[in-house]
């Protein structure tokens, strides 16, 4: 476990180490940065997870189990919101159901804290779902970077899952005509670091307007940029920390 400065969560927990680049959100991974950083620094998890291209990490497609991290959670008496996988994917094609199975157990046994996963393959996910029991403290998200994408949250839908929630990060193209029905959640940020491409600002205002028609909590996250803290995170002149934690919006829409 991590304590993190990713505004939208409390801590990250890393059961999985590892991907693979799929579409063009994942360009600029900041994971694969770090992976790359970690093996470097001699952690064993990421050894071989990442190889140079271009002067730049990228992931070799490899993927590590970590099942000493599985105890992680339950030594944690403070509640708090926890990322699952920052560093990868739980629902990669790698990753085998049975430890899935482990990773869901482990959340079912700590109902105390809140658990946030996010997938770039929420087909997958809704598959795997349908054997797992749903758990209130667990939200299911999928990653939409432009419209190209937009199909998954119509595959979103499928999971069962008392709080489903986007991740429009990096948004890197417009997804005015996405559907947010049944969504309880949306994150939405620009992409920062050394490469980051550019966020208009139109494409935030469509999500907002989508969130606001839909009923869906609506949280800016960062602008990006080369350096995100110049950028901020203010939008229409204020911050936007809105989160799925009514209780209508949590358990009206299973």
């Amino acid at each position: 476990m991590a304590e993190t400065s990713i505004e939208w969560t409390d801590a990250t927990w890393n059961p999985v180490a590892g991907c693979t680049v799929l579409t063009a959100g994942c360009t600029n991974c900041y994971a694969m940065r770090m992976a790359a950083r970690l093996e470097a620094m001699g952690t064993d998890k990421y050894r071989g997870l990442t190889r140079k291209s271009g002067g730049r990490a990228k992931w070799t497609g490899r993927i590590t189990l970590d099942y000493k991290a599985l105890s992680i959670p339950a030594t944690w008496s403070k509640p708090r919101r926890v990322f699952v996988n920052s560093m990868s994917d739980l629902f990669h094609p790698d990753v085998p159901a049975d430890f899935i199975v482990e990773v869901w157990n482990v959340m079912a046994d700590t109902p105390r804290h809140t658990y946030q996963i996010l997938t770039k393959r929420p087909d997958r996910m809704a598959q795997v779902a349908l054997n797992l029991k749903k758990l209130s403290n667990v939200w299911l998200g999928t990653s939409v970077e432009d419209d190209r994408v937009r199909y998954r949250i119509d595959e979103l839908r499928d999971v069962p899952a008392f709080v489903r929630f986007i991740s429009f990060e990096p948004l890197i193209g417009s997804v005015a005509g996405a559907d947010l029905t049944n969504i309880h959640w949306a994150i939405v940020g620009g992409e920062s670091g050394p490469n980051a491409r550019h966020m208009e600002p139109t494409w935030v205002e469509e999500i907002e307007l989508l969130c606001r028609d839909a009923g869906t909590a609506f949280f800016f996250k960062q602008w990006g940029g080369k350096n995100k803290k110049a950028t901020g995170r203010l939008f229409r002149g204020r911050t936007f920390d809105e989160m799925p934690l009514g209780i209508e919006q949590v358990f009206g829409n299973p």
